[in-house]
């Protein structure tokens, strides 16, 4: 395979089925990479001594795919050695263990990889447009990341 012919893409995805960190890891694996990185957010059963029964995400779809879009472009310009990536997100419900996020970068050598990977979650966290319900035993919670310009900004 020419490397012409495994041109860079991008793989974003927001859903209410549960998500599957091989399929998005399969996403990113190119012959030209040696290294792909992973984030996977899950449902933990806990937040602050209280029992987290699941989560719940809602978005605001095309404004949210357009933000992490930009996300993938701002990867390119800081690791211009990246070669795919993948952003999936689930929307919905999500029970506990299972993954909110996966986000999968490949890129010739791992310092890059692992970056762009931690860049993807924090300016994710940071500017997309997806919402986090915390639902506990007898009550729930709008949470806020703690990321989110437009939240400090206001503060």
């Amino acid at each position: 395979m020419e490397e012409s012919e495994d041109v860079p893409k991008d793989f974003i995805k927001l859903k209410s089925e549960k998500l599957s960190v091989d399929e998005v890891s399969e996403l990113v694996i190119s012959p030209y990479c040696g290294a792909v990185s992973l984030f996977i957010g899950t449902t933990r059963n806990n937040f602050e001594g209280k029992k987290v029964i699941h989560l719940e995400y809602e978005a605001y779809t095309s404004m949210a795919e357009t933000e992490i879009k930009k996300i993938c472009r701002d990867v390119r310009i800081k690791w211009p050695s990246v070669k795919h990536i993948a952003v999936h997100h689930r929307l919905g419900v999500v029970p506990i263990t299972e993954a909110s996020v996966i986000i999968a970068v490949s890129s010739p050598h791992r310092a890059e990889s692992l970056e762009a990977v931690m860049y993807c979650i924090n300016t994710l966290k940071a500017s997309v447009p997806i919402w986090k319900k915390e639902f506990y035993e007898d009550e729930y919670s709008w949470k806020e990341n703690k990321e989110c310009f437009w939240v400090n900004s206001e503060k």
